[in-house]
């Protein structure tokens, strides 16, 4: 009676040992500032800081979600985000205009300004929206706070980037260029108040 049960313990056990070994490895993925992206005219010294970043609660999640035919959606179980989403997104549109300002005092966090007039930035995506092979579309409201004492300054980006190929790298990667656009749109406005 031993001797069946360990047989059938052995079967059990490989049983689900084989099932562990079949499960695909998930694969992470981070977004990044542009590399396309150039400075904007003459680099001035500004400190800017990139307040957090609010995204809709359907792609807040560690997996990556992908728009399917219609109205459907799918959160990709093996292909994930490797860090929270938000705070990503804050850091490549820090590292996006630090690039386009070419100001080396941008950052997330409060930073000590040295008593320097601080711009503050906030974005808000409304949309952040993946389909594979086919398109990365971000739409972002923002607002700048300059110095005081000027009033706030309002934009709306609406960003459509091409998947170069089927791949989630291809998908990130155009959500890299999205979020250039965006951070294209909130650099050209702190230029223009700049120049008034």
């Amino acid at each position: 009676m031993t001797s069946a049960l360990i047989s059938v313990v052995i079967a059990l056990l490989a049983v689900s040992l084989g099932g562990c070994a079949s499960s695909p490895a998930s694969s992470f993925y981070r977004l990044k500032p542009d590399v396309t992206l150039t400075t904007m005219g003459t680099a001035v010294p500004l400190y800017v800081v990139v307040n957090t970043v609010t995204i809709p609660a359907l792609v807040d999640r560690p997996q990556i979600v992908v728009s399917l035919a219609d109205n459907q959606v799918q959160p990709e179980e093996f292909q994930r985000w490797a860090e929270p989403l938000k705070g990503n997104i804050q850091r490549t549109i820090a590292g996006d205009l630090a690039v386009l300002l070419g100001s080396e005092h941008v950052s997330v966090f409060g930073a000590d300004s040295s008593g320097l007039p601080t711009w503050r930035v906030r974005v808000d995506i409304m949309q952040f929206d993946s389909v594979l092979g086919d398109m990365a579309t971000i739409e972002a409201l923002w607002t700048i706070w300059p110095p005081s004492p000027a009033a706030p300054i309002f934009g709306h980006t609406l960003a459509h980037e091409h998947v170069q190929g089927q791949a989630y790298d291809a998908l990130v990667a155009a959500h890299d260029r999205a979020l250039g656009s965006v951070s294209r749109d909130v650099a050209a406005a702190i230029v223009k108040s700049l120049s008034r």
